[in-house]
C-alpha cells in the first residue's frame, strides 16, 4: 500500500505540473495571438512558429529548445517575456522568445528584472511604429506550389502590415473553376485541410480566405494584366508556373501596371540571380534589382550546409545525392516524356535523372563551382526529399565536432531560419512535412572516415 501510494502521488504531482504548463501554454498563445495582431510583432521559439499553434504544440515546441540549447526553457519563462514585450512599446518585428529566454538564463545576474532585460535587448524597437510598408502579392499559377503559398501569406498576414496576398492569376476563371480550386486549397493530401476558411465570392470572382478578398484573375499572357484595376499597385508577383526561367521572358510581368518585382519559385536561367537567404541574399540589391529566383527546394536544403562547412572545415570536393520524392513533371503511368526515365511509372519506380545541384553552386556559392559531382534519383513519395553530401574536407574533424557546428549555426547568425537541428533517431521524411525550415539537419545521420578528413551529412 505505500508504494502504490508513492507512485500514485507521483502521478498526481506530474499530472498537476503538466496541467499548470498547458494552462502556461494557453496564455502564451493569447499574448502571442495579441501580439501579432494588434501590434504586427511575430513571436517564434528557435525559428518555429507559434501563431496559430495548439497549446500541446507550444509544449512540444519547449521540448524541442531544450534538447537544442541543452538547457531548460519553460513555458512559464516564455510566457512572462512575451507579456512583458505586449505591454512595451515596441515596433513591428519577428522576436524569438527562444532565444531571449536562452540568454534570460545566462546574464539574468546582470538585471534587475525581466522588464529592464527585455528593454535592453529589444530597445532597437521601442518607438519604433512605422517600420513595415504592407505589400501586395499576386500569386500567378496556383498549382501544388502556389496553393502552399498561398496557404502561408495568408497564415502569416496578421494584422495585413506585411505581405498580403490580393489576387491569383489563372487560366480561366469560370464559376466551375474558382469552386474547383478553392476545394485544392481547403484541403491536400500531403499538407492536409487549411486551418482556416475558404469562401467562393463567384460574382465577384474572389476567393474570401480567412476575411482575406483574394481576385481571381483570368490572363493567358503576363503582360495582358492590369493589376491596378482591383486596387493592386507595386504588386510582388510570385510567380510559380515554372514556364518563365529567364529574365526576359520574366519581364513580360514588369509590363503590366501595378506591378514592382518579380520572385520565381524554382531555378533561374539567364542573368537572374538564385537567392539563398543566409547565404548569398546580401549579393543583391533589392532596391535596384526587380526579377529574382528563391531557387529549387533541393539548392534551399544543401546551400546553408555547404555554406557553413566550407567556412568552419573548407571543402576539397564533393559529391551531391539527391533522393527527391515525385513530381507533377513525372508520368504517373508509363508514357511518353520529353525526357529520359521520367516517362515511367512515378508511382512505382525509383528513377535516376539529373539535378540542378551543381549547376546551382555557380549561381549561389561560386567559389565551390566545379568542385562537386551530382545527381538524383526521383523515389514514390509525395513529399520530402533527402540530401546526402559526401564532402572531402580540408581539417580532421570528429562527428561531434561537425554536429556542433551545424548546431551553432542553426540557433545563431543568419541561418538560424534556414537551418533545423534534427536529433531524434527515427527520423524519417513523413515527420518534416509542414517542416518551414529548407535544410533539416539530421545530425544521427553524421558519418566521418576513419581519416577524419571525409564526411557524409
Amino acid at each position: 500500500m505505500a508504494t502504490f501510494e508513492k507512485v500514485n502521488g507521483d502521478y498526481q504531482s506530474q499530472l498537476n505540473d503538466w496541467i499548470n504548463q498547458e494552462k502556461a501554454a494557453i496564455d502564451l498563445i493569447n499574448v502571442v495571438g495579441k501580439l501579432w495582431f494588434e501590434k504586427s510583432i511575430e513571436l517564434v521559439l528557435f525559428r518555429n512558429q507559434l501563431v496559430d499553434r495548439s497549446a500541446s504544440e507550444i509544449m512540444n515546441l519547449h521540448l524541442y529548445a531544450n534538447n537544442i540549447v541543452k538547457k531548460p526553457i519553460t513555458v512559464f519563462e516564455t510566457l512572462e517575456l512575451a507579456n512583458e514585450i505586449l505591454i512595451g512599446n515596441y515596433g513591428a518585428a519577428r522576436i524569438d522568445i527562444g532565444k531571449l529566454a536562452f540568454e534570460w538564463q545566462q546574464q539574468n545576474i546582470n538585471y534587475a528584472s525581466k522588464s529592464d532585460f527585455v528593454n535592453d535587448k529589444l530597445k532597437f524597437l521601442i518607438g519604433n511604429q512605422n517600420s513595415i510598408t504592407p505589400k501586395d502579392v499576386v500569386l500567378y499559377g496556383f498549382g501544388r506550389i502556389g496553393r502552399l503559398a498561398a496557404r502561408e501569406l495568408i497564415t502569416l498576414a496578421g494584422k495585413g502590415e506585411q505581405l498580403r496576398l490580393r489576387a491569383i492569376v489563372t487560366r480561366g476563371n469560370s464559376n466551375e473553376e474558382i469552386v474547383k480550386r478553392a476545394d485544392l486549397l481547403r484541403t491536400d493530401s500531403v499538407h492536409g485541410i487549411f486551418p482556416g476558411t475558404v469562401i467562393e465570392d463567384l460574382p465577384n470572382k474572389a476567393l474570401i480566405i480567412n476575411g482575406h478578398t483574394v481576385h481571381m484573375i483570368d490572363a493567358n499572357n503576363p503582360e495582358d494584366i492590369d493589376y491596378t484595376k482591383y486596387g493592386i499597385n507595386d504588386a510582388l508577383i510570385i510567380d510559380n508556373t515554372g514556364v518563365f526561367r529567364d529574365d526576359k521572358e520574366l519581364g513580360r510581368h514588369l509590363i503590366s501596371k501595378g506591378v514592382d518585382k518579380v520572385l520565381l519559385t524554382a531555378p533561374a536561367k539567364g542573368d537572374v540571380p538564385n537567392v539563398v537567404h543566409g547565404v548569398n541574399h546580401e549579393t543583391v540589391d533589392l532596391k535596384t534589382q526587380r526579377i529574382f529566383s528563391a531557387a529549387s527546394c533541393t539548392t534551399n536544403a544543401i546551400m546553408p550546409i555547404l555554406y557553413v562547412i566550407d567556412k568552419e572545415l573548407g571543402i576539397q570536393k564533393g559529391h551531391i545525392e539527391t533522393v527527391h520524392s515525385y513530381t507533377n513533371d513525372q508520368n504517373l503511368l508509363d508514357n511518353y516524356h520529353k525526357k529520359y526515365r521520367r516517362g515511367r511509372s512515378a508511382a512505382l519506380n525509383m528513377v535516376i535523372t539529373e539535378t540542378g545541384a551543381e549547376s546551382a553552386l555557380k549561381k549561389v556559392l561560386p567559389h565551390l563551382a566545379g568542385k562537386f559531382t551530382a545527381n538524383s534519383v526521383r523515389v514514390p513519395t509525395p513529399n520530402v526529399s533527402l540530401a546526402i553530401l559526401n564532402l572531402n574536407i580540408n581539417k580532421e574533424v570528429t562527428r561531434d565536432e561537425v554536429n556542433e557546428i551545424i548546431r551553432k549555426y542553426a540557433l545563431e547568425g543568419n541561418l538560424v531560419e534556414q537551418i533545423q537541428y534534427a536529433f531524434s533517431n527515427e527520423l524519417v521524411s513523413t515527420d518534416v512535412i509542414g517542416n518551414p525550415c529548407p535544410s533539416v539537419f539530421d545530425s544521427q545521420a553524421t558519418i566521418v572516415s576513419p581519416d577524419k578528413k571525409s564526411i557524409i551529412l
